[in-house]
């Protein structure tokens, strides 16, 4: 399967109009925004789980980086709020679970091979950063030498640049922006190639988004079985 695999593109996904496509795992649904494979992949994803769901233990061969987007999202080792982010290496395992529902954004085998970074922020973690033009906050979640990743708070109507050095990948959290004449709300991705700057105006309620600063797919990124 692949979806959106050009990574020489610019792309938008509006994904809150995207139907949910089951899964293996009872209860655990999900809308699709690229994927390279078949059920092993790369795979960026929206994901939903119903009330007592649970995905089966498995290893991340090729690590797992995800947002939770609303209810709680859970696994033996503790309970991750809306809001939270974490990052699981390659060679990590656990059972994803959520006893009362809820949903997350999921990146799959997109670490660079020797990335070992396991990293869990729970809500308002990170390092605070001087926030750029037309955004009222800056949390930092993630940098090192190959990638910066953070939460955003954009002030209401306010134009907003982020530079493009090495790639971008942005999802709108809440709230609402424009990029050119295309309307992004809660759930909407969109992933521009190096060089391509964004630019964007905030709504009239401002919009909070997630914002990852890197390649597209990093050169020494692991290889797929």
């Amino acid at each position: 399967m692949r979806i959106n695999d050009d990574l020489t593109l610019p792309v938008i996904v509006h994904a809150a109009q995207l139907p949910w496509a089951s899964s293996p795992a009872a209860g655990v649904d999900r809308r699709m925004l690229f994927r390279i494979g078949d059920e092993v992949a790369r795979a960026t994803s929206i994901v939903r789980y119903a009330p007592r769901s649970a995905f089966p233990r498995h290893t991340h061969g090729g690590g797992e980086e995800i947002v939770v987007l609303d209810g709680v999202f859970q696994d033996e080792h503790g309970d991750y709020p809306a809001g939270s982010y974490f990052r699981n290496p390659p060679g990590t395992s656990h059972v994803p679970a959520s006893k009362d529902g809820c949903t997350i954004f999921v990146r799959l085998w997109q670490f660079r091979a020797d990335d070992r970074a396991q990293i869990v922020r729970r809500p308002g973690e990170g390092r605070t950063l001087e926030p750029r033009s037309g955004a009222a906050r800056a949390i930092e979640l993630f940098d090192d030498e190959s990638e910066n990743v953070r939460f955003e708070s954009w002030l209401p109507g306010s134009p907003v640049t982020v530079e493009n050095v090495r790639g971008l990948e942005m999802l709108v959290l809440a709230g609402n922006l424009s990029v050119g004449d295309q309307t992004l709300i809660s759930q909407s991705w969109i992933r521009l190639p190096a060089g391509q700057a964004l630019r964007a105006v905030s709504g009239a309620e401002g919009a909070k988004i997630w914002l990852k600063d890197a390649p597209l797919l990093h050169p020494d990124v692991g290889r797929l079985p």
